[in-house]
């Protein structure tokens, strides 16, 4: 058995050797994304391992149960040179009763980690197809598991990638048993796809600080859709003595006093003998903050929606945009970029990058396998026509097709809303600031025109019957003419 100062050495010994090997692995950089993702994953590995090696090693300098303060003890005290000849005499008795027992040396132990395989299999198993290694989000279970709450605003696919965050609109009467187990769900899969596809993020910090701003925010009331939690809470007014259950609306309490139960209730408290008033407040107490911590663990799931979104914004860019191109693919185009993604990446050095540089002298825009489309398609779809939109920030739309699709996205909704304009179908083809502003008078002065006055459409008799309009019957009531 080895000793404690050993198993020290040899602790320590093994986080050095961690540590260099995590660093020559970071050394090489590949090229391919597989390769490199897989690498990501070893040295995260590593880290993690060295992390556990460190604790381990902590926890033995503390010497709990003083072993090692013992051995130091022994080791620097009168015997010394007893005790080291005896420690010999042990280890040199062990060896001639195992003579054939194999050695394992550290070395040995990290040579073959220098060089690890690429293990095609573990990425395999970590991601779906849907999410191709971890370049998209699948998020389409979670999506339909939205859809079929109640009360909640109903989205696309496409849409729902853009508003999944969006919970602080979502009322607090909503938010029932059903919405927190969707967002458990929701949450642990943001937690495992950026564990999964970013394996060298520190996920750990990056919670720490979410807590934080979340504790601040909800000390002051502050979380978005949680600022006023506490009118949910209930008051001291609506709380059921009989039943011990607090109510937040009054007419849910006012229904509850004429139910059976309450006044069944009621009578078995009149039977019981009277209780101390302080001991009822505790419970009311209880019960308010037991609801509060439910309401805290909900909104405290929907801040950290919010915070992985912000991290993932790129990734669900990107998804949406895979999605869209592959709505405009056909079946065959499908088929056969599945069967481009199958094949393994090559590696090629630059001599051949430069000899294999792709030709395109007219700019064309490039397709699924990285090379520029036909001629002929580029100018079937009008992707040389340039659209210019003032109300986006004079943005410039390559193609019919994506200069009719951008008046329902969020870049010209935004300048919209910032003219105080709604962005309705009468406003299709509008891209002039000046011509949205006129329109928008018209559609307002036809509204006006149409309303009803009341000076000039109410009408009066007087005593004689003569018919007068409201502004003229005041006018004459005034002078005493009537």
């Amino acid at each position: 058995m080895h000793s404690v100062l050993e198993q020290q050495r040899r602790a320590l010994e093994a986080l050095d050797r961690l540590e260099n090997l995590g660093a020559s692995l970071l050394m090489d950089t590949p090229r391919a994304y597989k390769e490199k993702l897989t690498q990501q994953h070893l040295v995260s590995g590593l880290a993690k391992k060295a992390a556990e090696t460190s604790q381990s090693v902590l926890t033995s300098f503390d010497d709990p149960d003083g072993l090692r303060k013992a051995e130091l003890e022994k080791m620097s005290g009168a015997n010394q040179f007893t005790d080291f000849y005896a420690r010999l005499k042990e280890i040199k008795d062990y060896h001639r009763r195992f003579p054939d027992e194999p050695i394992e040396p550290m070395e040995l132990e990290f040579m073959n980690a220098e060089q690890p395989p690429v293990d095609d299999t573990l990425l395999d198993s970590l991601f779906s197809g849907e999410e191709l290694f971890g370049r998209f989000v699948d998020l389409h279970a979670l999506h339909e598991q939205y859809v079929n709450l109640k009360d909640l605003p109903r989205h696309s696919y496409l849409a729902y990638l853009d508003h999944f965050a969006d919970l602080a609109e979502i009322p607090i009467e909503a938010k029932n048993a059903q919405y927190k187990k969707y967002l458990i769900a929701l949450t642990t899969y943001l937690h495992g796809f950026i564990t999964r596809a970013q394996p060298m993020f520190d996920l750990g910090t990056f919670y720490q600080y979410a807590q934080v701003m979340f504790d601040d925010a909800w000390e002051t009331r502050s979380v978005p859709g949680w600022t006023n939690v506490d009118a949910h809470l209930g008051s001291p007014d609506l709380y059921c003595r009989a039943c011990q259950k607090q109510f937040v609306k009054e007419h849910v309490f006012s229904r509850h006093l004429n139910e059976k139960r309450h006044k069944k209730a009621t009578t078995s408290l009149a039977l019981r003998p009277a209780g101390d008033a302080d001991a009822e407040d505790t419970v009311r107490l209880a019960k308010r903050k037991e609801l509060e911590l439910q309401y805290r663990d909900v909104a405290w799931r929907e801040a950290l929606v919010r915070q992985y979104k912000g991290h993932l914004t790129p990734v669900l860019a990107a998804t949406k945009e895979n999605i869209e191109r592959k709505q405009t693919l056909t079946e065959s185009e499908l088929l056969d970029e599945l069967d481009y993604e199958d094949e393994p990446e090559e590696v090629e050095d630059d001599e051949s990058d430069d000899e294999d540089k792709i030709y395109n002298p007219l700019k064309l825009p490039l397709g699924w396998d990285g090379k520029p489309i036909p001629y002929w398609l580029y100018k079937l779809h009008g992707l040389g026509v340039e659209y210019s939109c003032e109300i986006c920030g004079n943005y410039v739309y390559m193609g019919r097709k994506a200069f009719e699709r951008h008046f329902q996205e969020w870049r010209h909704a935004h300048g919209m809303k910032c003219l105080g304009i709604p962005n309705s179908k009468q406003f299709q083809e509008i891209t002039k600031i000046e011509d949205a502003q006129t329109l928008w008078a018209k559609i307002q002065a036809s509204q006006t025109k149409g309303g009803f006055r009341p000076e000039a459409d109410e009408e009066f008799e007087d005593s004689e019957g003569n018919v007068l309009t409201r502004k003229t019957y005041e006018d004459l009531m005034r002078q005493g003419l009537l």
